[in-house]
């Protein structure tokens, strides 16, 4: 099972908390298919959402393919719809509407050639939050750096 990743968002674990992670196929067109081998997408700003039964993901730009043909136009941030089984769709959407949790998309990638998108369900962190997790972070950091000084010598 060969996993070529594309693109990780590194903000959503920053700005979000996320208690579990999905895995769903994602439908694309052939030109953004060979973008997509090429990196050429921007995943930071995008999120997924229900409408009317069907989980979308909304706001992925795949830069159109260079080497495509004139005459077909790929509109960049078009909705792509995301594949999952029916049990699983039901209970993220029960999940999302009682919890009022966001579905974040966390990496991109090629499994067994077809494109995959990785959710993460969680809640929004406030920027306290946000502040207190990042001093967390530098003071472990920190301690480590003590410690492996220390040892060294």
């Amino acid at each position: 099972m060969a996993v070529k990743m594309v693109a990780t968002n590194k903000q959503a674990r920053r700005n979000y908390e996320i208690s579990e992670t999905f895995e769903a196929g994602l439908v694309l067109r052939g030109s953004e298919v060979k973008s997509l081998r090429e990196s050429k997408v921007q995943i930071s700003d995008a999120y997924a959402r229900f409408d009317q039964g069907e989980l979308w993901l909304v706001g992925l730009h795949i830069s159109p393919y260079s080497r495509a043909s004139s005459h077909v136009e790929n509109e960049p941030t078009r909705k792509r719809k995301l594949l999952m089984h029916r049990a699983e769709l039901d209970r993220l959407n029960s999940k999302t509407d009682q919890d009022h949790l966001a579905l974040v998309p966390m990496a991109l990638y090629f499994k067994d050639n077809r494109a995959k998108v990785e959710l993460g369900l969680g809640r929004g962190r406030k920027t306290v939050d946000k502040r207190q997790m990042i001093a967390k972070r530098d003071a472990d950091r920190e301690a480590r750096r003590e410690l492996a000084r220390r040892n060294r010598r």
